[in-house]
């Protein structure tokens, strides 16, 4: 029999989360500040013929933008109702034991506490709730369940050498999530405070963050719409959950093993229009088949491809970068531009940003054919190709499975100089050893 549970609940004016002594406002988090503009002042629509935007900008209502507007007005006036000085936290009573974070399978093993946040067309956002893990309870017409009208999110706690818990480039994956939950019809909701619940629950669990410079603690947001209806609709209901898992090292310790892909046109991850720039689990779920596929044929992933001329896209889970010499013999660092098909990863955009920092190559977003891939490879052009994602940081690639052929990478050969260069640079950022204004510090 479990003691009774207490309930603590922060205050008007009590800060969920302090600021960490002598820490700054990281510029990620004040620019999600500034971008979010007037989305923090109640919005007031009338029949004027122009009406301020969320960013700040005036638009014009007299063309045809009106009903957009007033949702626009609607939607941020429902952001103002998720508080975290809200936030209830009942304690769990009964604390599980720690695994080996060597030895954990990734997203197997859950921490004590769950953060839950319920959505309702009629009330707004209700309080925050930070409560032991549990299994939730839906009704079996949930949207979610049917028509896959969810998203999700992943980043990670770092412990660092200095035994600090940091987060990194949290408000980049905050405003991915609202975009996703836009695009899902989903509510909005103010990232800044729900990134402030999310630092409360990592705070509450920090025992569970990995005492290790190779392992972290995984922390998954999900939205889901939760209408009790079968109707192919708007959800009225919705919720927002979020739970931790402790993951060890993608790699052996020691070793930087590249990987294999399968390349064929047959299966399209994303295509012009659908939902392949947001992180919907749809986009996963039906990447499954292909996987196997891959592995059937002694791959370790897909390499997705697109289009007539098999544009190259993404590997797996994550993004794809090709290190080379280009067509015009220019040393270039390239990756698949963000045209709707590519979801604009955290770490792909702090690739592009230490790289074009450096200044030492070209770096581009642009369209790579496998035509543009096999030809290089024949002009020895090729130096490095590699995947970047939350789970793995850097992954380098070896080969590539393509109409029966296999096309080597010297990956390895070269280093991988410049993907050793990068996965250096950005875990001493993540686990402290360099400071930088790229991370949080949540305890």
């Amino acid at each position: 029999m479990q003691s009774p549970r207490t309930s603590i609940s922060l205050r008007e004016g009590q800060s969920a989360v302090p600021p960490p002594r002598g820490a700054a406002a990281s510029p990620d988090l004040a620019a999600a500040r500034s971008a979010e503009g007037l989305g923090h002042i109640g919005l007031v629509l009338r029949s004027a013929p122009a009406i301020l935007s969320a960013a700040g900008t005036m638009k014009d209502c007299n063309n045809g933008c009106l009903e957009e507007c007033a949702r626009e007005a609607r939607s941020h006036a429902v952001m103002r109702t998720l508080k975290a000085k809200d936030l209830i936290i009942t304690p769990a009573t009964t604390l599980k034991e720690k695994p080996d974070p060597d030895n954990v399978v990734f997203g197997t093993v859950f921490t004590d506490h769950m953060l839950t946040i319920e959505w309702s067309s009629e009330s707004g956002w209700e309080k925050p709730h930070i409560k032991p893990f549990q299994n939730l309870s839906l009704h079996p017409g949930s949207s979610a369940l049917h028509y896959a009208v969810e998203l999700f999110e992943g980043l990670k706690a770092f412990r660092g050498v200095d035994n600090k818990i940091r987060l990194f480039r949290p408000s980049l994956n905050m405003d991915r999530m609202h975009r996703s939950a836009l695009r899902a019809t989903l509510p909005g909701f103010d990232k800044e405070e729900l990134m402030e619940c999310i630092q409360q629950l990592v705070k509450l669990d920090q025992e569970w963050v990995p005492y290790s410079t190779s392992a972290s603690l995984y922390i998954r947001p999900t939205l889901i719409g939760t209408e009790p209806s079968l109707g192919v609709k708007k959800p009225t209901k919705a919720m927002i959950f979020v739970i931790l898992s402790p993951v060890g090292p993608y790699f052996s310790k020691g070793t930087f093993k590249p990987v294999s892909l399968w390349a064929n046109p047959k299966f399209v991850r994303a295509w012009k229009g659908g939902t392949g720039d947001c992180k919907m689990g749809g986009n996963y779920g039906s990447s499954l088949l292909a996987q196997y596929e891959a592995l059937d044929n002694g791959c370790q992933q897909v390499l997705w491809l697109y289009g007539e001329d098999n544009q190259i896209t993404e590997v797996g889970t994550m993004n794809l970068f090709l290190y080379w010499i280009n067509e015009d013999g220019e040393e270039e660092l390239a990756t698949p531009p963000l045209d709707g098909i590519i979801l604009p990863g955290v770490t792909r955009q702090s690739v592009l940003d230490l790289a074009r920092k450096w200044d030492e190559f070209k770096v581009s977003e642009r369209h790579l054919t496998m035509g543009d891939l096999t030809t290089a490879l024949e002009q020895s052009r090729v130096k490095e190709m590699f995947g970047t994602g939350t789970a793995c940081v850097i992954c380098p690639v070896s080969d590539i499975l393509y109409k029966g052929e296999t096309l080597h990478i010297p990956c390895m050969e070269n280093g991988p100089k410049l993907a050793s260069r990068i996965l250096g640079k950005l875990t001493d950022i993540q686990y402290g050893r360099e400071e930088s204004d790229w991370t949080i510090i949540v305890s």
